[in-house]
């Protein structure tokens, strides 16, 4: 323990190294529920490029385990502390080094905050679509590490289709670039997709080329509510057939209905038994609204109402914003991330109803309704023993509803150490033997972030 402070500080900034068993204790674990995490030998807490080459070089020499870190706000355990590890902290590496409005791109460092890169490019006129809902303090390296997703990617996508280039660095301290500043490219491998997503078992993202966008007009919202899950998913059917391409499209269950109704006093119906939330931000928002409208009155719709203006809109959509916090609330909770088909969102919805009444919980789902993307959050008190063992079983079951309807595990969140054992069960031995094969070429001696997804 001392040789490795020792070594540490030597390359970092006075009070860069903290041992302190409060601190580390704090920087153990991300947001995630029911995943082990183990105690850091030390924090630290590094500056610049060279600095992070310093503390990987000094971990492969001692053979210690890092494990990098953005604003820990992850739901999947992928940033939880190993026993006696480097904890790897990236949030001082937090300038926007350059906004680029004519080639469309800003170059950042990993701890910029998501948000901030937003307001910061809106003055070019532009904006990075990517918006998590922890948008405010989630981290670009660490919407980078989990391929993460959010709210507009129906109209938008995702993370990795805005990564243009990375610097990354290896295990062994060496500095990687991959990608490109072109608006085309494809001269090799394509390793920056390979790396986001990652979860820092490849390398330490310190340097971002961000791909950015013209800033759309303001969102006009409408809310559509459903008498049930299938005439709900009966709508998002009819949108996406219609060939419409709303910027937001979100789906939102009874459980979750009345749970943001107590915490944000929305005046939502408590007969609602699913709420659809439609956005478009382009210059034929009303048509689209109106179209919108039109086939959720033909699905079923009991309600349907758009806003009148910017302001309105925004209330709307803020409700779908304190969905989350509205079910913590309720007591502990396990976030799932399971991403079907849209055309099967109905049956995943019905089913997770199944499963909440199979095994007596409450378990609210809100969904990115325009790409199938649901989050079914199970509720139960902690402290029950019953309680928890029934939460961590609805949970599998919701994993195993979303395989057999054609999904996936994660659509946002990544694997990290909650859903490691279903990734095998979903890539198939050929796919994740060929994954731990990449892992050994970029990480020998695997000491980044170890046990986690492979």
């Amino acid at each position: 323990m001392s040789d490795l402070t020792d070594r540490l500080a030597q390359g970092l900034p006075a009070g860069a190294v903290v041992v302190d068993p409060d601190v580390t204790a704090a920087y153990s674990h991300d947001m995630a529920g029911f995943c082990a995490a183990g105690a850091p030998a030390v924090v630290v807490f590094p500056e610049t490029v060279e600095q992070v080459q310093h503390v990987l070089r000094t971990a492969t020499e001692l053979r210690v385990p890092v494990v990098p870190q953005g604003a820990r706000t992850g739901l999947s355990g992928a940033a939880n502390a190993v026993e006696g590890c480097v904890v790897l902290s990236l949030v001082k590496l937090n300038r926007i080094l350059e906004i680029d409005p004519v080639n469309r791109v800003a170059v950042v460092e990993p701890g910029v905050v998501n948000a901030e890169l937003s307001r910061a490019v809106e003055e070019f006129g532009l904006c990075y679509p990517p918006d998590p809902s922890s948008w405010e303090s989630c981290t670009i390296g660490g919407n980078i590490g989990t391929g993460a997703g959010g709210l507009c990617c129906v109209k938008y996508g995702v993370t990795s289709e805005y990564v243009l280039g990375l610097d990354v660095v290896l295990a062994d301290g060496r500095l990687l670039s991959t990608g490109r500043r072109t608006a085309k490219g494809v001269a090799g491998y394509d390793l920056t997709r390979l790396l986001v997503g990652s979860e820092g078992t490849l390398g330490v993202v310190v340097r971002a080329v961000l791909s950015l966008r013209p800033a759309p007009a303001p969102q006009l919202a409408l809310a559509a509510e459903f008498p049930s899950a299938d005439t709900a998913g009966a709508a998002v059917c009819a949108v996406m057939e219609a060939g419409l391409t709303p910027s937001l499209m979100e789906l939102m269950d009874a459980v979750s209905v009345r749970a943001v109704n107590e915490l944000g006093q929305m005046g939502l119906p408590e007969s609602t038994q699913a709420l659809l939330l439609v956005a478009f931000d382009g210059p034929d928002r009303e048509a689209g609204l109106a179209r919108v409208a039109e086939l959720c009155r033909e699905a079923g719709a009991t309600e349907v109402v758009p806003a009148e203006d910017q302001a309105e809109s925004d209330l709307l959509l803020a409700a779908r914003r304190l969905a989350l916090p509205a079910l913590d609330r309720l007591g502990t909770t396990m976030i799932d991330d399971v991403a079907v088909p849209r055309s099967r969102l109905a049956e995943m919805l019905n089913g997770v109803a199944v499963i909440a009444e199979r095994h007596a919980l409450t378990i609210g789902v809100v969904s990115h309704a325009g790409d199938g993307n649901t989050h079914p959050i199970v509720i139960f008190d902690g402290s029950d023993r019953d309680q928890t063992d029934r939460a961590q079983r609805a949970f599998d079951e919701i994993m195993a509803l979303g395989l057999e309807l054609g999904g996936t595990i994660t659509g946002e969140h990544g694997v990290g150490l909650l859903k490691r054992d279903w990734l095998a069960r979903e890539l198939g031995p050929v796919a994740l033997d060929l994954q731990r094969q990449l892992k050994a070429v970029f990480d020998p001696l695997g000491i980044l972030n170890p046990g986690k997804m492979v």
